[in-house]
């Protein structure tokens, strides 16, 4: 256990000392108020697109609506998302030519007032099959197309009403109608606060704190362990030390690593969330340690880290380089990704079938049963699942082991084959 504690404190200082560190902990935080910055500036700063809408239907009955909906403000003290113009030039009657007209705008190569470009031109007209949109655009993710089809829906059924005899006052009396929605709580048969919708965002962030600690350490393993094999150190540690001691003397080291940026990442959001949002970080903390909740979490989390932190520790043991391990690595890469798949239909409906099942296959066990915690899954799954994710941890440090000791003594490529022969071998 000396041994142990001796290579997990030696992995955990060779990371922390060093400069790098500390700047690639600095650097999510400033990277993410950076990019959250830069988005909203970019936002505020650039001109909403310009339009031009030809309305050529009869009477030209849809300009006022498509025009209120494109123009609309979303909340008080926003911009238009859309600024109408004027044709900047003089517009043939048939539809088909409008756009070839507006080319040079369309392509930016004539600007308005000299500055901005036309993003689009729509040319609302009567078809053969009743009123239709022609959309001239070199961006068609524009956005507009849809608000516009929307808003001369709610204009023609408004038209069809009206002209069946509907009074037009009793038609916006009815438009401005809407249900008031109260959300209840069935555990406590109150209004539900922000408590009872806690819990799945927390397990679903859970899920992805896991998925980024395995990214995170599992990644510092395999490089750490690749870099000591091809400097063969690995073999220097191997004589003075045993193979358990070392494998887990590792992952111990790197798990504090992981945990140290966490934790400062951590203890910074709190600090931040109880002085600018102090209800919702006591909601935290309140969903975190009701009904042990955290205890459950920190469970599956170890369980998730210690499978997969063994498996990268045991390939990187096979290789010389990176490039080695990316052979190896594509199995695990694809079983990392389809928890990922899953995760945002856990938020929304944790007692599906498929999430059920999926809980229990031990590569996707930790994910799901930390992202279905607010589901309140029943006790004998969770035992269930523990105990299999138990015996799945324990068997997957026992196979590392084996095959820890098999790589770190082995030289030359690696292949499947001879990977099998060492393995069932134990050298």
């Amino acid at each position: 256990m000396r041994r142990l504690l001796k290579i997990a404190a030696r992995e955990y200082v060779a990371y922390v000392r060093t400069v790098g560190f500390w700047l690639s902990m600095l650097a999510l935080p400033l990277g993410m108020a950076l990019v959250m910055g830069a988005s909203g500036y970019m936002e505020a700063s650039a001109p909403p697109p310009s339009l031009v809408v030809i309305d050529q239907s009869q009477g030209q009955r849809f300009l006022p609506t498509v025009a209120a909906d494109l123009t609309g403000v979303r909340s008080p003290g926003a911009k238009p998302r859309y600024t109408i113009v004027p044709s900047p030039v003089a517009l043939p009657d048939d539809p088909a030519l409008i756009g070839p007209a507006l080319k040079p705008w369309l392509a930016g190569d004539s600007r308005l007032d000299g500055k901005r470009k036309l993003s689009a031109a729509y040319v609302i007209h009567e078809g053969d099959n009743g009123v239709a949109i022609d959309v001239w655009t070199e961006n068609p993710l524009l956005g507009a197309t849809e608000s516009i089809r929307r808003a001369m829906a709610g204009q023609m059924e408004r038209d069809r009403l009206v002209a069946a005899g509907v009074s037009p006052g009793l038609l916006d009396e009815a438009r401005a109608l809407t249900p008031k929605v109260t959300d209840w709580s069935p555990k406590t048969a109150e209004k539900a606060s922000l408590i009872n919708r806690l819990p799945g965002v927390i397990g679903f962030g859970a899920a992805m704190l896991l998925w980024s600690v395995i990214f995170t350490g599992a990644g510092i393993l395999l490089n750490g362990v690749i870099e000591e094999k091809s400097s063969k150190v690995l073999e220097v540690l191997l004589s003075s030390a045993t193979v358990p001691e070392i494998l887990f003397g590792k992952i111990l080291g790197v798990a504090g690593v992981t945990f140290t940026v966490l934790g400062v990442w951590g203890g910074v959001g709190t600090l931040l969330l109880n002085i600018f949002a102090p209800a919702q970080a006591a909601g935290i903390g309140q969903v975190l340690l009701s009904g042990g909740l955290i205890f459950y979490f920190a469970f599956y989390l170890i369980c998730g880290y210690l499978m997969y932190a063994s498996v990268f520790t045991a390939i990187g043991s096979f290789c010389e380089t990176t490039r080695e391990a990316q052979t190896l690595l594509g199995p695990i890469m694809i079983l990392l990704t389809i928890p990922v798949i899953f995760l945002s239909q856990a938020l929304r409906r944790p007692d599906t079938p498929a999430l059920e099942v999926l809980s229990w296959i031990p590569p996707f066990t930790p994910f799901m049963m930390t992202a279905r915690a607010a589901s309140n899954p029943p006790m004998w799954q969770v035992i269930g699942t523990g105990v299999i994710m138990l015996a799945t941890v324990a068997l997957v440090m026992w196979i590392a082991g084996r095959a820890f000791r098999a790589g770190a003594l082995s030289t030359g490529k690696v292949d499947f084959k001879g990977l099998i022969a060492k393995l069932r071998g134990g050298e």
